[in-house]
């Protein structure tokens, strides 16, 4: 038994215009696309809300945030997945490549890293498997270069775990995010709630630990992104040396670089850059980087990130086709781009043959309204 539905009477956001017009979907897949404002008997009629592609968000701390919702407190892993799946459902999302860290720290109790990727990303495919979850799941390893079991981690996965990206993350203090050290200091004692004298014993072995383990790391890290097929990022690029080393590697994919020399090196090596959502709602970095703003006004802007907030990401794509005043140009980045990035060619666009992953939104003095959310044609919101 066939499932057909037809959207008409939309503003359709395709790859390079917004036009009125019906889409028809079967089995959720994308069947046929027609302009004009007429609704057909049995349509469903959007009464000129925009209909666009379903977003693909390639890095968020979403899932973070519900496993741990208090300092010390660890949620029900099931449970924390379903509202984390559920939120992003909430928001838009209908992709999700959901970070987990690998590269731990057991060795010092004061500002340790629990080992926790393989039996959580074990979860979260056992729960897609299942259909469990609303949106599409995909895994995305976050290398932390700057610990002490990052390669027997890594050497957990495989292949069938479907990887779909890799990133390499140095936070040792006094470089990329964390070139100034009083930044780093008010974030690991908040967190961690280290006084004076355990921040400097501490941020002394991260500097130690970069130095003995740190090239390894790298080396390892960018193995494993090829040995599991998955695209291969790099995190706070801040120098054109640092780019370049990036580009060795294979990187194809710059995270949040912190300054306008890395992302003019990156445009120049072809490597995509991606921008936080929070940063272009709120004018600027929280860390002190480049504003995303900049980026996009000089064209150094290829993806936008939720990171941190999910209900940020269609907020900062339509604030950016603003900007550009390109509202197709500004939805390109958090659809067609995170989704061409990672090599997912079935979706990010409102095109024939292209799952029926779409967003159905309003807005209100310049604000998008989230009205409803299909996934691959079912409606999870």
């Amino acid at each position: 038994m066939t499932n057909h539905t037809i959207f008409a009477n939309a503003n359709l956001i395709l790859n390079d215009e917004v036009v009125r017009g019906s889409l028809r979907i079967k089995d959720g897949i994308i069947t046929d696309i027609d302009t004009g404002s007429t609704v057909p008997s049995g349509a469903i009629d959007l009464e000129g809300d925009y209909l666009a592609p379903g977003m693909v968000e390639l890095h968020t701390d979403n899932l973070e945030r519900h496993l741990a919702p208090r300092p010390k407190v660890d949620w029900p892993h099931r449970a924390a997945i379903l509202a984390h799946d559920r939120e992003l459902a909430g928001t838009g999302i209908t992709t999700v490549f959901d970070a987990l860290r690998v590269g731990s720290i057991i060795s010092t109790q004061k500002g340790r890293y629990i080992k926790y990727a393989r039996s959580m990303a074990t979860e979260i495919l056992e729960m897609r498997a299942a259909g469990t979850l609303r949106i599409s799941h995909h895994i995305h390893l976050r290398a932390e270069i700057c610990s002490e079991t990052l390669q027997e981690e890594l050497d957990e996965f495989t292949p069938e775990d479907r990887i779909g990206l890799v990133s390499m993350m140095d936070h040792t203090p006094g470089q990329r995010q964390f070139v100034d050290v009083q930044k780093f200091k008010d974030y690991i004692c908040g967190k961690q709630g280290l006084n004076d004298a355990e921040f400097d014993t501490y941020a002394a072995f991260l500097c130690g630990l970069q130095t003995k383990l740190g090239p390894q790391h790298e080396r390892a890290t960018a193995h494993a992104a090829q040995r599991l097929g998955a695209t291969l990022a790099s995190h706070d690029d801040t120098t054109a040396e640092q780019v370049a080393q990036s580009l060795a590697y294979g990187v194809r994919l710059a995270e949040f670089p912190t300054t306008l020399e890395a992302a003019n090196a990156c445009r120049d090596a072809g490597i995509a850059t991606i921008m936080g959502a929070p940063n272009l709602i709120r004018g600027g970095s929280h860390s002190g980087n480049v504003a995303a703003s900049e980026l996009a006004q000089l064209d150094r802007l290829d993806i936008l990130s939720s990171d941190y907030v999910p209900s940020g990401l269609l907020m900062a794509a339509v604030q950016l086709g603003d900007l550009w005043g390109d509202l197709a140009r500004g939805i390109r980045t958090v659809t067609a781009h995170p989704a061409k990035a990672v090599g997912l060619t079935d979706r990010g666009s409102l095109c024939v043959d292209q799952r029926a992953d779409l967003i159905r939104f309003s807005t209100f003095d310049g604000t998008p309204v989230l009205n409803e959310t299909w996934s691959a044609g079912r409606r999870v919101c």
